[in-house]
Protein backbone atom coordinates (compact mmCIF):
# COMPACT_ATOMS: atom_id res chain seq x y z
CA UNK A 1 0.00 0.00 0.00
CA UNK A 2 1.27 3.51 -1.18
CA UNK A 3 1.58 5.92 2.13
CA UNK A 4 -0.03 9.53 0.63
CA UNK A 5 1.20 12.83 1.63
CA UNK A 6 0.17 15.08 3.73
CA UNK A 7 1.79 18.12 2.90
CA UNK A 8 4.41 19.09 0.27
CA UNK A 9 6.48 18.69 3.51
CA UNK A 10 5.99 15.07 3.56
CA UNK A 11 5.60 14.82 -0.21
CA UNK A 12 9.07 15.80 -0.45
CA UNK A 13 10.36 13.44 1.97
CA UNK A 14 9.11 10.75 0.34
CA UNK A 15 11.16 11.57 -2.53
CA UNK A 16 14.08 11.26 -0.86
CA UNK A 17 13.56 7.72 0.30
CA UNK A 18 11.84 6.16 -3.29
CA UNK A 19 13.48 2.94 -4.01
CA UNK A 20 16.28 1.90 -7.01
CA UNK A 21 16.16 -0.36 -9.95
CA UNK A 22 16.04 -3.69 -9.57
CA UNK A 23 19.92 -4.31 -9.91
CA UNK A 24 19.49 -7.87 -10.09
CA UNK A 25 16.86 -8.13 -12.88
CA UNK A 26 18.74 -5.94 -15.06
CA UNK A 27 21.99 -7.67 -14.62
CA UNK A 28 19.69 -10.98 -15.83
CA UNK A 29 18.95 -8.37 -18.86
CA UNK A 30 22.11 -7.32 -19.34
CA UNK A 31 23.47 -11.26 -19.50
CA UNK A 32 21.04 -12.85 -21.35
CA UNK A 33 21.13 -9.51 -24.39
CA UNK A 34 24.90 -11.10 -26.07
CA UNK A 35 23.33 -14.51 -26.45
CA UNK A 36 20.21 -14.03 -28.04
CA UNK A 37 20.08 -14.95 -31.83
CA UNK A 38 21.29 -11.50 -33.36
CA UNK A 39 24.14 -8.81 -34.04
CA UNK A 40 25.03 -7.24 -30.79
CA UNK A 41 23.52 -4.04 -30.35
CA UNK A 42 21.29 -4.97 -33.75
CA UNK A 43 18.08 -3.98 -32.00
CA UNK A 44 19.04 -0.87 -31.02
CA UNK A 45 16.90 1.12 -28.34
CA UNK A 46 14.55 -1.42 -27.98
CA UNK A 47 17.53 -3.78 -25.89
CA UNK A 48 17.64 -0.99 -23.83
CA UNK A 49 13.80 -0.67 -23.36
CA UNK A 50 14.39 -4.10 -21.86
CA UNK A 51 16.67 -3.77 -19.61
CA UNK A 52 14.94 -0.84 -18.45
CA UNK A 53 11.89 -3.26 -18.16
CA UNK A 54 13.19 -5.52 -16.09
CA UNK A 55 14.70 -3.18 -13.58
CA UNK A 56 11.72 -1.28 -13.12
CA UNK A 57 9.13 -4.01 -12.79
CA UNK A 58 11.58 -5.89 -10.50
CA UNK A 59 11.60 -9.15 -12.47
CA UNK A 60 13.20 -10.77 -15.54
CA UNK A 61 12.35 -11.33 -17.99
CA UNK A 62 9.87 -8.20 -18.43
CA UNK A 63 6.60 -8.27 -19.56
CA UNK A 64 4.25 -5.71 -20.86
CA UNK A 65 1.45 -7.46 -20.85
CA UNK A 66 -1.20 -5.18 -18.65
CA UNK A 67 -0.45 -1.28 -20.05
CA UNK A 68 -3.14 1.23 -18.33
CA UNK A 69 -3.51 4.92 -19.49
CA UNK A 70 -4.33 7.73 -17.01
CA UNK A 71 -5.40 11.33 -18.32
CA UNK A 72 -5.86 13.60 -15.51
CA UNK A 73 -8.41 17.01 -16.23
CA UNK A 74 -8.11 19.78 -14.92
CA UNK A 75 -9.30 23.84 -15.50
CA UNK A 76 -6.94 26.71 -15.22
CA UNK A 77 -8.15 29.95 -13.74
CA UNK A 78 -5.64 32.00 -16.00
CA UNK A 79 -7.46 31.11 -19.02
CA UNK A 80 -9.60 33.34 -18.18
CA UNK A 81 -7.07 36.04 -19.32
CA UNK A 82 -6.44 34.81 -22.96
CA UNK A 83 -4.12 32.17 -22.25
CA UNK A 84 -5.50 29.66 -24.76
CA UNK A 85 -7.58 29.51 -27.76
CA UNK A 86 -10.47 27.81 -26.48
CA UNK A 87 -12.48 28.36 -23.16
CA UNK A 88 -12.50 26.37 -19.83
CA UNK A 89 -15.83 24.89 -21.03
CA UNK A 90 -13.96 22.77 -23.34
CA UNK A 91 -12.66 20.67 -20.65
CA UNK A 92 -15.36 19.22 -19.64
CA UNK A 93 -16.73 18.60 -23.08
CA UNK A 94 -13.59 16.39 -24.10
CA UNK A 95 -13.90 14.20 -20.90
CA UNK A 96 -17.55 13.57 -22.15
CA UNK A 97 -15.96 12.52 -25.17
CA UNK A 98 -13.24 10.29 -23.70
CA UNK A 99 -15.82 8.92 -21.72
CA UNK A 100 -17.94 8.01 -24.83
CA UNK A 101 -14.54 6.62 -26.53
CA UNK A 102 -15.17 9.77 -29.07
CA UNK A 103 -11.41 11.13 -28.81
CA UNK A 104 -7.99 10.38 -30.50
CA UNK A 105 -6.77 8.76 -27.24
CA UNK A 106 -9.57 6.23 -26.83
CA UNK A 107 -8.45 4.77 -30.26
CA UNK A 108 -4.55 4.60 -29.71
CA UNK A 109 -5.80 2.65 -26.15
CA UNK A 110 -7.82 0.11 -28.33
CA UNK A 111 -5.24 -0.06 -30.98
CA UNK A 112 -2.67 -0.23 -28.78
CA UNK A 113 -4.60 -3.02 -25.84
CA UNK A 114 -4.27 -0.27 -23.33
CA UNK A 115 -6.90 -0.12 -20.46
CA UNK A 116 -8.15 3.55 -20.61
CA UNK A 117 -8.72 6.08 -17.46
CA UNK A 118 -9.73 9.64 -17.37
CA UNK A 119 -10.09 11.47 -13.72
CA UNK A 120 -11.11 14.83 -13.63
CA UNK A 121 -10.24 17.15 -11.05
CA UNK A 122 -12.71 19.93 -10.13
CA UNK A 123 -13.36 21.16 -13.35
CA UNK A 124 -15.97 23.12 -11.64
CA UNK A 125 -13.83 24.94 -10.05
CA UNK A 126 -10.78 26.41 -11.82
CA UNK A 127 -7.74 26.89 -10.20
CA UNK A 128 -6.79 30.32 -9.06
CA UNK A 129 -5.23 32.88 -11.58
CA UNK A 130 -1.26 32.81 -11.12
CA UNK A 131 -0.73 36.38 -12.19
CA UNK A 132 -1.71 37.35 -9.13
CA UNK A 133 -0.40 34.36 -6.28
CA UNK A 134 -0.07 30.90 -6.48
CA UNK A 135 -2.93 28.65 -8.79
CA UNK A 136 -3.18 26.52 -5.80
CA UNK A 137 -3.19 26.71 -2.25
CA UNK A 138 -0.52 24.02 -0.31
CA UNK A 139 -4.54 21.75 0.79
CA UNK A 140 -5.05 21.82 -3.02
CA UNK A 141 -1.72 20.84 -4.39
CA UNK A 142 -1.43 17.66 -2.40
CA UNK A 143 -4.77 16.87 -2.66
CA UNK A 144 -4.18 16.43 -6.14
CA UNK A 145 -0.76 15.14 -5.71
CA UNK A 146 -3.14 12.25 -3.62
CA UNK A 147 -5.52 11.92 -6.55
CA UNK A 148 -2.75 11.01 -8.64
CA UNK A 149 -0.82 8.47 -6.41
CA UNK A 150 -4.33 6.44 -5.95
CA UNK A 151 -5.29 6.23 -9.10
CA UNK A 152 -2.30 4.26 -10.06
CA UNK A 153 -3.91 0.47 -10.62
CA UNK A 154 -2.01 -2.83 -8.60
CA UNK A 155 -0.75 -5.29 -10.96
CA UNK A 156 0.67 -3.53 -14.32
CA UNK A 157 2.96 -3.62 -16.31
CA UNK A 158 3.57 -0.25 -17.56
CA UNK A 159 1.52 2.94 -16.96
CA UNK A 160 1.17 6.35 -19.67
CA UNK A 161 0.00 9.85 -18.22
CA UNK A 162 -1.14 11.78 -20.40
CA UNK A 163 -3.64 15.43 -19.56
CA UNK A 164 -6.39 17.76 -20.65
CA UNK A 165 -7.05 20.97 -19.75
CA UNK A 166 -7.72 24.20 -21.80
CA UNK A 167 -4.32 26.39 -20.53
CA UNK A 168 -2.52 23.56 -19.20
CA UNK A 169 0.81 24.83 -22.20
CA UNK A 170 0.65 27.84 -20.23
CA UNK A 171 0.79 26.34 -16.69
CA UNK A 172 3.09 23.90 -18.01
CA UNK A 173 5.73 26.83 -19.32
CA UNK A 174 4.92 28.68 -16.39
CA UNK A 175 6.44 26.16 -14.42
CA UNK A 176 9.84 25.62 -17.01
CA UNK A 177 10.33 29.16 -16.48
CA UNK A 178 9.98 28.93 -12.49
CA UNK A 179 12.04 25.68 -12.38
CA UNK A 180 14.74 26.73 -15.20
CA UNK A 181 14.88 30.64 -15.56
CA UNK A 182 15.49 31.91 -19.21
CA UNK A 183 12.24 34.10 -20.66
CA UNK A 184 9.30 33.09 -21.32
CA UNK A 185 9.27 32.93 -24.88
CA UNK A 186 11.96 30.03 -24.05
CA UNK A 187 8.63 28.17 -22.85
CA UNK A 188 5.99 29.73 -24.49
CA UNK A 189 4.52 27.69 -27.44
CA UNK A 190 1.01 28.35 -29.53
CA UNK A 191 -0.86 25.38 -27.88
CA UNK A 192 -3.97 24.66 -29.06
CA UNK A 193 -3.07 27.33 -31.90
CA UNK A 194 -1.93 30.41 -31.09
CA UNK A 195 0.16 33.03 -33.10
CA UNK A 196 0.46 36.53 -33.30
CA UNK A 197 -0.54 38.50 -30.73
CA UNK A 198 -2.60 36.11 -29.04
CA UNK A 199 0.97 33.98 -28.75
CA UNK A 200 2.38 37.48 -27.57
CA UNK A 201 -0.37 37.08 -24.67
CA UNK A 202 -0.05 34.01 -23.69
CA UNK A 203 4.17 34.76 -23.20
CA UNK A 204 3.31 37.56 -21.05
CA UNK A 205 0.81 35.69 -18.89
CA UNK A 206 3.44 32.92 -18.55
CA UNK A 207 6.45 36.12 -17.65
CA UNK A 208 3.84 37.64 -14.93
CA UNK A 209 3.25 34.12 -13.45
CA UNK A 210 6.82 33.65 -12.48
CA UNK A 211 7.26 36.96 -11.46
CA UNK A 212 3.99 37.08 -9.03
CA UNK A 213 5.13 34.07 -7.61
CA UNK A 214 8.82 34.41 -7.78
CA UNK A 215 9.25 34.42 -4.04
CA UNK A 216 8.38 30.82 -3.67
CA UNK A 217 9.97 29.34 -6.48
CA UNK A 218 13.15 27.99 -4.55
CA UNK A 219 11.12 25.23 -4.18
CA UNK A 220 10.51 23.08 -7.04
CA UNK A 221 7.58 21.70 -5.57
CA UNK A 222 6.34 25.41 -4.92
CA UNK A 223 6.57 25.57 -8.71
CA UNK A 224 4.13 23.66 -9.33
CA UNK A 225 1.94 24.41 -6.96
CA UNK A 226 1.90 27.87 -7.80
CA UNK A 227 2.12 27.45 -11.58
CA UNK A 228 1.33 24.67 -12.95
CA UNK A 229 -2.81 22.41 -12.53
CA UNK A 230 -4.42 20.08 -10.30
CA UNK A 231 -3.79 17.72 -13.56
CA UNK A 232 -0.18 18.36 -13.47
CA UNK A 233 0.26 17.71 -9.77
CA UNK A 234 -2.37 14.52 -10.35
CA UNK A 235 0.21 13.19 -12.83
CA UNK A 236 3.38 14.39 -10.20
CA UNK A 237 1.57 11.91 -7.98
CA UNK A 238 1.28 9.27 -10.35
CA UNK A 239 5.12 9.57 -11.15
CA UNK A 240 5.78 8.55 -7.43
CA UNK A 241 2.96 6.17 -7.05
CA UNK A 242 4.28 4.37 -9.73
CA UNK A 243 7.97 4.16 -8.84
CA UNK A 244 7.01 2.91 -5.16
CA UNK A 245 4.90 0.00 -6.62
CA UNK A 246 7.79 -1.00 -9.26
CA UNK A 247 5.87 0.76 -12.10
CA UNK A 248 7.71 1.89 -14.93
CA UNK A 249 6.02 4.91 -16.86
CA UNK A 250 5.92 6.15 -20.21
CA UNK A 251 5.83 10.31 -20.25
CA UNK A 252 3.69 12.24 -22.63
CA UNK A 253 4.42 15.42 -24.40
CA UNK A 254 5.29 19.00 -23.13
CA UNK A 255 2.93 19.58 -20.11
CA UNK A 256 3.05 15.69 -18.65
CA UNK A 257 7.03 16.48 -18.59
CA UNK A 258 6.72 20.05 -16.66
CA UNK A 259 4.87 18.27 -14.41
CA UNK A 260 6.99 15.92 -13.68
CA UNK A 261 10.05 18.41 -13.97
CA UNK A 262 9.62 19.60 -10.23
CA UNK A 263 10.30 15.93 -8.56
CA UNK A 264 13.34 15.72 -10.66
CA UNK A 265 14.55 19.01 -9.60
CA UNK A 266 14.14 17.46 -5.74
CA UNK A 267 15.67 14.51 -6.33
CA UNK A 268 17.41 13.73 -9.46
CA UNK A 269 16.91 10.33 -10.16
CA UNK A 270 13.14 10.27 -9.47
CA UNK A 271 12.41 10.24 -12.57
CA UNK A 272 14.76 7.45 -13.62
CA UNK A 273 11.36 4.84 -13.71
CA UNK A 274 10.07 6.95 -16.51
CA UNK A 275 10.79 7.55 -20.20
CA UNK A 276 9.76 10.33 -22.53
CA UNK A 277 7.89 8.92 -25.28
CA UNK A 278 7.69 11.16 -28.00
CA UNK A 279 9.09 14.50 -28.41
CA UNK A 280 6.56 16.59 -29.16
CA UNK A 281 5.90 19.90 -31.63
CA UNK A 282 5.46 22.09 -28.85
CA UNK A 283 8.56 23.87 -28.75
CA UNK A 284 9.53 24.12 -25.17
CA UNK A 285 9.36 20.46 -25.04
CA UNK A 286 12.80 19.68 -26.94
CA UNK A 287 14.16 22.64 -24.41
CA UNK A 288 12.96 20.75 -21.27
CA UNK A 289 13.85 17.35 -22.51
CA UNK A 290 17.33 18.37 -23.23
CA UNK A 291 16.94 19.66 -19.40
CA UNK A 292 15.90 16.42 -17.61
CA UNK A 293 19.18 14.90 -19.18
CA UNK A 294 17.49 11.28 -20.07
CA UNK A 295 17.75 9.12 -23.10
CA UNK A 296 16.02 10.95 -26.33
CA UNK A 297 12.29 10.56 -26.80
CA UNK A 298 11.20 6.98 -28.30
CA UNK A 299 8.96 8.33 -31.05
CA UNK A 300 8.93 12.06 -33.05
CA UNK A 301 5.86 12.22 -35.16
CA UNK A 302 5.48 16.01 -34.27
CA UNK A 303 2.56 15.42 -32.40
CA UNK A 304 1.24 18.03 -29.53
CA UNK A 305 -2.20 16.67 -29.02
CA UNK A 306 -1.65 15.63 -25.48
CA UNK A 307 -4.54 13.17 -23.88
CA UNK A 308 -1.37 10.27 -23.57
CA UNK A 309 -1.40 10.06 -27.03
CA UNK A 310 2.28 9.57 -27.32
CA UNK A 311 2.95 7.86 -24.66
CA UNK A 312 0.42 5.17 -25.71
CA UNK A 313 1.99 4.89 -28.91
CA UNK A 314 5.14 4.18 -27.44
CA UNK A 315 3.52 1.16 -25.85
CA UNK A 316 4.10 -1.59 -28.87
CA UNK A 317 7.69 -0.43 -28.80
CA UNK A 318 7.94 -1.48 -25.24
CA UNK A 319 5.79 -4.44 -25.84
CA UNK A 320 8.00 -5.70 -28.44
CA UNK A 321 11.38 -4.83 -26.66
CA UNK A 322 10.21 -7.26 -23.78
CA UNK A 323 8.70 -10.03 -26.24
CA UNK A 324 12.46 -9.71 -28.40
CA UNK A 325 13.83 -10.18 -25.54
CA UNK A 326 12.20 -12.99 -23.98
CA UNK A 327 11.09 -14.78 -26.87
CA UNK A 328 14.09 -15.23 -28.60
CA UNK A 329 16.29 -18.10 -28.89
CA UNK A 330 19.78 -18.04 -27.67
CA UNK A 331 22.87 -18.97 -29.70
CA UNK A 332 23.15 -22.46 -27.44
CA UNK A 333 19.57 -22.95 -28.04
CA UNK A 334 19.10 -22.37 -31.73
CA UNK A 335 22.86 -23.69 -32.67
CA UNK A 336 23.98 -21.12 -34.11
CA UNK A 337 27.76 -19.93 -34.28
CA UNK A 338 28.00 -16.93 -32.31
CA UNK A 339 31.33 -16.23 -34.90
CA UNK A 340 29.77 -16.99 -38.04
CA UNK A 341 32.50 -18.18 -40.62
CA UNK A 342 34.62 -16.24 -42.73
CA UNK A 343 33.82 -16.40 -46.12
Amino acid sequence: MVVVPASLAEFSQILGSLPGPDKTARAAAEAREPQLTKPAGSLGRLEELAHWLAAWQGRHPPRVERAHCLVFAGNHGVASRGASAFPPEVTVQMVANFRAGGAAINQLCRASGVDFEVIELELDRPTADFTQGPAMSEEECVRAIVTGMQAVPDDIDLLTLGEMGIANTAAAAAVCLGLYGGTASDWTGPGTGLSGAALDRKTELVAAGAEANKALLGDPLQALRCLGGRELAAIAGAVVAARLKRVPVLLDGFICCAAAAPLASVAPHALDHCRVAHGSAEPGHRRLVARLGGPAPLLDLGMRLGEASGATLAVPLCRAAAACHGGMATFAEAAVSESPPVA
